[in-house]
């Protein structure tokens, strides 16, 4: 199959929709390909939820020209529009020379991302902890103004706060990971719900109103109308 690997890694719905898919970017692409991986909810499958979640796929090219993007334009928005397939394009410059800027979305990948075609690039990969530490506090300073002002703006709204509290906390989740492996001597979870409860013991943080949020999202109970949002908007 076009020496794809891996795939029985992979949930079996996730491998449904990108066998195809990666075989025709395999056809447009050919040689100027060095690796695809899936990363993310749909590698690790813990909290992959089929029809709801996206299947993340990072494609590593030798270079990635203007040509190169309008060949693949097609497929990149049939399977977002069909199958909730979110590709990223770069290259392995790209990745090295902005490990410095992203580490916290280049740490995600590298600690948890299945190769399904070509080479594994992350190990030749350095991502500083003191610039994950850095994106870590920008990240968070800027969400909790980002709650606050949501929270003033919807407060007579509960479905969109709702909404929006989801949404935080799925843009919180790589940063909420990444704060336990500054630790150093932690080993990080994989499924959110022990990741939070990770970083309340280790670090006596209050995550219950996060996790009333993830509870929520994952329709195991309902939220009540009012009081975890404050709680929620006022700071993590």
């Amino acid at each position: 199959m076009a020496n794809m690997i891996n795939l029985d890694r992979l949930h079996e719905k996730v491998r449904g929709l990108i066998v195809p898919y990666v075989l025709r970017l395999i056809e447009i692409y050919a040689t100027n390909l060095k690796s695809i991986m899936v990363y993310g909810s749909a590698a690790q499958g813990e909290d992959f939820v089929p029809g709801h979640s996206n299947i993340n796929l990072l494609i590593i090219f030798n270079e990635i020209t203007l040509l190169d993007m309008k060949k693949g334009a097609k497929l990149v928005s049939m399977g977002k529009k069909q199958k909730k397939i979110v590709p990223l394009f770069l290259t392995l410059h790209h990745i090295r020379t902005s490990s410095d800027v992203f580490p916290i979305e280049f740490m995600e990948m590298k600690e948890n991302h299945v190769v399904i075609y070509g080479d594994e690039i992350f190990e030749s990969i350095v991502i500083r902890s003191e610039n994950v530490r850095l994106q870590c506090e920008s990240t968070l300073k800027g969400q909790i103004i980002k709650l606050r002002q949501g929270y003033l703006e919807l407060m007579a709204k509960p479905e969109l706060l709702k909404r929006l509290m989801m949404d935080s906390l799925t843009g919180l989740m790589p940063t909420i990971r990444n704060i336990l492996r500054l630790k150093g001597n932690v080993t990080v979870a994989t499924k959110k719900n022990e990741v939070l409860n990770q970083v309340e013991k280790e670090y006596g943080i209050d995550m219950s109103a996060l996790l009333k949020v993830l509870h929520s999202k994952l329709k195991i109970a309902k939220l009540a109308k009012n009081g975890w949002c404050l709680k929620l908007a006022k700071g993590l």
